[in-house]
């Protein structure tokens, strides 16, 4: 009998290392599996999904009540059909979500049983149906749509309790086709004799999602008229967050002109908006009769002044920066102002209304480089520079929908798993969020079997420890 318990439990012990989940070391000829030849293939109607991570967002959306918003914002509106507005606008959004880029990839998920759950149909449109949809958009409906997106970006603002808002006011470009309306030459920098569209886009830099957006013909430049577009963004945020939430704008040097100026002091916003060098404001001869520097850092120093600007009638804070470099600048920011053995010097001035020191001013200056990253996840990630059709409203209509699913992506991690990052000067994003194709890659486009139990519809997914622990983190809560 002794014996017997001695062995009991020498097995019992080798099956609990082999239960175990420790990493072992595995004999080197466990590791290859032999291949030989091709698999058979076969296509049949299954209710396989390629997109299980849609469940989660689908949960998210019946949170957030998109379909109630989106039947009262287009109500009266002639942008339906035989399919409703809310299947169409879930649709896009499905596809622009897990990587469609092109209306013909609506073919591709035309089958797969999450996409058709997540839109509400049985049998998804065609590609001409939704070109069809798009040019039903007009300058009221592509309204609706702009108030849908900023009432959803300004619940996520009062969720997360935020006082102050920092707004980045830029453009970009997006490239178009020869015939596609409205589209002109202009201020494309990389392809200048192609049309293009350069919207307009303000970008909320706490949380990284777009507040309003204004579709634009590639000849327009930035500034242009720029200040009806902030005045009436202002106006709606303090209408529905109050008065008592800080604003700041940060913009480059194109909004730096007198009606987007008088437009900010009138508004009671702050502002840092970077200076051109231009001759008229006399900026290059007060920068050289300087002699005494504040040190920023290694390699920056700075100095500010109220700078008067005669032909505006406005007086302004102006705080002048030097960068030493190490290699020659392209474009001659040297400018004359000392000789060559001083070393090679970038020189920068901001305007702003903020109270910050030298140094922070700087930093915070820095921070616009953030919505960088918003603009190459919207315009890779989310098919933001896709032109799907000719028409203009059709594409911004797609634009729109663009940005939406952008917000919602980001929305989705602020509200269920995104952790606070330390405040810092920059006044970038609050709160670390993944990208769209991290996303797509861990568990957004993930492979399941949809399968009718006797408890019910049941989503079946394969065994990966990794997967299990990012959907039982978010569907438990939902």
């Amino acid at each position: 009998m002794g014996s017997l318990s001695v062995f009991c439990e020498v097995v019992e012990t080798t099956q609990k290392r082999k239960e175990s989940p420790l990493p072992m070391r595995r004999r080197k000829r466990d590791l290859p599996a032999r291949v030989n030849g091709s698999l058979r293939l076969e296509f049949k109607s299954e209710r396989l999904t390629s997109f299980a991570g849609l469940e989660c967002i689908a949960r998210h959306l019946r949170l957030l009540g998109l379909n109630d918003r989106l039947r009262t914002a287009f109500r009266g509106l002639p942008v339906t059909g035989d399919y409703s507005i809310v299947a169409m606008v879930r649709l896009i959004l499905a596809m622009l979500l897990v990587g469609a880029r092109r209306l013909r990839h609506v073919r591709f998920v035309s089958r797969d049983p999450l996409v058709r759950r997540f839109a509400g149909l049985r049998i998804l449109p065609d590609e001409r149906t939704v070109s069809r949809w798009l040019g039903r958009f007009d300058r009221r409906s592509l309204g609706a749509l702009a108030q849908l997106n900023r009432e959803l970006v300004f619940d996520a603002i009062r969720r997360l309790k935020l006082k102050s808002l920092t707004i980045d006011l830029d453009g970009t470009v997006v490239s178009t086709g020869m015939q596609v309306e409205w589209a002109q030459r202009g201020y494309n920098p990389h392809h200048r004799k192609v049309p293009s569209y350069y919207p307009l886009v303000a970008h909320l830099a706490e949380t990284g999602q777009v507040l309003g957006m204004k579709n634009r013909p590639g000849n327009v430049h930035d500034g242009k008229h720029a200040e009806h577009f902030v005045r009436d963004l202002v106006r709606k945020m303090r209408g529905a967050l109050g008065k008592r939430v800080a604003l700041r704008f940060r913009m480059d040097g194109a909004f730096f002109q007198r009606p987007m100026l008088e437009a900010l002091r009138a508004q009671r916003v702050d502002f840092a908006v970077k200076v051109p060098m231009h001759r008229w404001l006399d900026l290059k001869p007060r920068i050289q009769m300087r002699t005494k520097w504040v040190r920023i850092n290694d390699t920056v120093s700075a100095f500010d002044m109220v700078l008067p600007v005669r032909q505006w009638g406005l007086e302004l804070r102006v705080v002048c920066y030097r960068k030493r470099v190490f290699h020659p600048t392209a474009k001659n920011f040297q400018l004359d102002l000392f000789s060559p053995d001083d070393g090679t010097y970038e020189y920068s001035a901001v305007a702003t209304s903020l109270d910050l020191s030298l140094k922070n001013l700087w930093l915070f200056m820095a921070g616009r480089g953030a919505q960088e990253k918003t603009f190459a996840e919207l315009k890779g990630g989310f098919a933001f520079d896709t032109v799907p059709t000719r028409r203009y409203a059709a594409n911004s209509a797609w634009q729109w929908l663009s940005v939406l699913a952008h917000n919602l992506h980001r929305d989705f991690q602020l509200s269920w798993r995104s952790h606070r990052r330390a405040r810092n000067g920059k006044r970038t994003y609050l709160y670390t969020c993944e990208s769209v194709q991290t996303s797509r890659f861990e568990w957004l486009n993930v492979a399941g079997r949809v399968l009718r139990l006797a408890d019910g519809l049941t989503l079946r997914l394969a065994k990966c420890p990794e997967v299990e622990e990012r959907f039982r983190r978010w569907l438990p809560a939902a």
